[in-house]
């Protein structure tokens, strides 16, 4: 029976609990499955490799980029695999293009995958050059845009990317997953775009992304 609607599942900063999985509902009928960054606490390709398989059981379809929690070495196996949305552009469906961004903006903790705010956006202009003509486009930065509701700990302060922001500004995708910042679940708008963090996976929070006709819209569900 055919669907009514395309929809997509994103999630991210899993660091490698993986309870909520069977808890996510249709995620075996999604269209595919993003996962935005943080596959695990500070592990290499052996243990991604198990939490994506757990992820693949359900969903074979996926995109995917590492988060600053992981090592390098995770992007290399999420290329193997074809997955690999970091500093790409891909076809997500016939008028959509989805692009990605991992790693994140340097942070006090020297994790193990970041980068300068000047590599930041030369990795998301790269990805956009290969989608930029799709009708809509759907964008995944591990780090949250500064300034925004998705961006804030829990002193309040804003610890996001500024020049993600301005990316986002410039560009307007319809919509931006991200994540990083677990305390500051939530949504906000950059002009048209509509940026969701969802939290840790762990806490139950996931984006559902659907298209009804001309329509594509995101919001986030929790478990």
């Amino acid at each position: 029976m055919k669907k009514e609607k395309n929809f997509w599942i994103g999630f991210g900063d899993i660091h490698e609990n993986t309870t909520n999985l069977k808890k996510v509902h249709n995620i075996k009928e999604a269209d595919g499955i993003i996962v935005s960054g943080d596959i695990t606490f500070l592990g290499g390709k052996k243990r991604a490799i198990e939490i994506m398989g757990e992820i693949e059981k359900l969903n074979s379809t996926i995109y995917a980029q590492i988060g600053n929690m992981d090592k390098p070495e995770i992007s290399e196996y999420l290329d193997e695999k074809g997955w690999n949305i970091h500093a790409k552009g891909k076809k997500l469906y016939s008028n959509i293009g989805i692009i990605g961004v991992g790693y994140s903006a340097p942070t006090p903790f020297n994790t193990p995958s970041e980068a300068s705010e000047d590599t930041l956006l030369a990795w998301l202009y790269k990805a956009y050059k290969e989608v930029n003509d799709f009708e809509k486009l759907i964008m995944v930065s591990h780090t949250p845009p500064f300034g925004t509701k998705t961006d804030k700990i829990s002193s309040g302060a804003n610890v996001g990317s500024k020049n993600v922001y301005e990316f986002i500004k410039h560009v307007q995708p319809d919509i931006c997953i991200t994540g990083h910042i677990h305390e500051s679940k939530g949504v906000d708008f950059i002009g048209k775009t509509k940026v969701l963090n969802p939290g840790a996976f762990g806490s139950g929070g996931y984006v559902i992304i659907e298209l009804d006709g001309d329509n594509l819209d995101a919001e986030i569900i929790t478990v």
